[in-house]
């Protein structure tokens, strides 16, 4: 006898949905999808139209209750903030799924997809998607605010150095300019000792007082005033201040070291010549080469002046020059200059031509200097030296001129000067006629000295053509491998093509 075998296949049976009659597969509800959409809407109170605040000055987007923050368009980020808009009403659902719909860049709408899931009538669980749009509106943010208001700061640096020259600014001005710790301040002002730098938040300011105490010998104090107070929520509104004062030594000064010091630093004579000025102080000792770094604390510890006005140098005439080759080094001396010559030479002013009177000393510049040439130096015979170091060595220690650097033809230097520098925006008080001299003087520092121009941002300035690196009378000047090209976008960098896309 033979058996039928069943199929082991069922399939499902089907129930009529008690509202429109259509078959369907069994639910707890026994309702189709469709009327079960019609009755029960798992979006009600979830917003369809939510606003977002939006700077434009600084692409910032409002996050409550006070934060603004950083987000490209679809990114992550964004997203997170839209949904934190709809986050009551979200919880009252469980979020599946979530996404940006593609909108116009400039149409200031942002379109987020979602899909949600909530349980229903007799334990069902229905699933909807739907699309909430997000108007982005203008609104300032405090930070912006305040720049626009240029006369609100929470902080301000105050950076002064009592000198008459300002070689050393410029020199800060630059390492400024390439390290961009001038992005951050709402307002750099100029005045006659130095300069201003306002910012929003004490921490910029903190982080610019570091910045001074690496690049330059200084010292500084900080100080805050009480604005405002609520004594309910302990809350307190400051302005503070960092004043940062720069030692009064600045390149090509003569300074008269302590005895104390002088002997600290390798028994070197105590008359010397700064040399430079960076993160400290460069002297060298004209008589012997040596040289010597003083930092901000040793100076500090032991201050010691400049003698001389730099409106004092005088022009001399070298009549005969001559090479020092043996010298005797004293016990305990420090360490000597490898990149200067020691030489002896007899010197004449240009304004006493008509005397014989002529002066003879040491100096470091041997390497530069050949009879017929025309130098720069203090006369320290007949200057009155107000110094309390001065005034108490032997007469004969100190020398009868000091010279401090070779002179060349100004006009030439910048006829043929094919180089440029940037400059900080800044507000000027007032022009004094002798900023653009010392302006000057500083352009041929950079052009001299290799050790200051390393640390300084040169551009290529293509009004001037090339030329050699040297001109006719042996000036120094700086090479095209040690400049930048001043990138313009809109002109040259992106070609002819480019530049006609981005003036449309």
């Amino acid at each position: 006898m033979e058996y039928m075998t069943e199929s082991a296949d069922r399939t499902p049976g089907h129930i009529l949905c008690c509202e429109c009659g259509v078959p369907i597969s069994p639910n707890p509800a026994n309702i189709c999808v469709a009327c079960l959409r019609s009755k029960v809407d798992i979006s009600q109170g979830i917003p369809k139209q939510v606003c977002v605040s939006f700077c434009k000055q600084c692409q910032r987007y409002f996050q409550p209750p006070g934060t603004w923050i950083q987000c490209a368009l679809e990114s992550r980020e964004l997203l997170a903030l839209c949904l934190k808009k709809i986050k009551g009403p979200l919880s009252k659902v469980r979020l599946v799924d979530a996404g940006f719909v593609w909108t116009e860049p400039h149409s200031k709408r942002l379109k987020v997809k979602l899909t949600i899931q909530k349980e229903v009538m007799n334990g069902a669980i229905l699933q909807q998607v739907f699309v909430v749009d997000y108007v982005v509106q203008p609104q300032m943010c405090g930070d912006c605010h305040r720049v626009e208001a240029k006369d609100f700061w929470k902080a301000v640096v105050q950076v002064r150095q009592k000198t008459l020259h300002k070689k050393t600014f410029y020199y800060l001005e630059q390492l400024i300019l390439k390290y961009g710790m001038h992005q951050n301040t709402l307002r750099i002002k100029e005045i006659h000792d130095g300069l201003d730098f306002y910012y929003s938040s004490k921490q910029h300011a903190q982080k610019m007082v570091e910045f001074l105490q690496c690049t330059v010998p200084c010292r500084h104090k900080a100080s805050q005033r009480l604005i405002s107070q609520d004594i309910h929520s302990n809350t307190y509104n400051y302005k503070s201040t960092f004043s940062v004062e720069i030692v009064p030594i600045c390149k090509d000064n003569v300074v008269c070291l302590s005895p104390r010091l002088a002997q600290s630093l390798g028994n070197m004579n105590q008359i010397c010549v700064c040399i430079r000025v960076t993160s400290a102080i460069h002297l060298i000792d004209p008589n012997t080469l040596q040289v010597a770094d003083i930092d901000g604390s040793t100076f500090w510890s032991n201050p010691f002046n400049s003698l001389c006005h730099p409106k004092q140098l005088e022009e001399f005439i070298v009549m005969e020059c001559s090479i020092v080759r043996d010298l005797k080094r004293s016990a305990g001396a420090g360490m000597i200059s490898k990149k200067h010559t020691l030489g002896e030479v007899w010197v004449q002013k240009t304004s006493e031509m008509n005397t014989d009177k002529q002066y003879f000393c040491r100096t470091h510049l041997g390497h530069l200097l050949n009879p017929g040439d025309l130098v720069l130096g203090f006369d320290l015979a007949n200057c009155n030296l107000n110094d309390e170091h001065v005034n108490k060595m032997n007469s004969d220690r100190v020398p009868d001129v000091v010279l401090i650097k070779k002179n060349y033809d100004r006009t030439k230097r910048q006829r043929r000067r094919n180089w440029k520098l940037k400059e900080l925006a800044r507000d000027r008080e007032n022009m004094d006629t002798d900023d653009e001299r010392q302006y000057q003087d500083f352009l041929e520092d950079l052009e001299e000295d290799e050790a200051i121009r390393k640390n300084v941002n040169i551009y290529r300035d293509s009004t001037i053509p090339v030329e050699s690196d040297t001109d006719d009378e042996g000036a120094p000047r700086i090479s095209l491998a040690e400049m930048l090209e001043d990138l313009h976008i809109s002109q040259d960098a992106t070609g002819e093509e480019g530049e006609s896309m981005m003036t449309q």
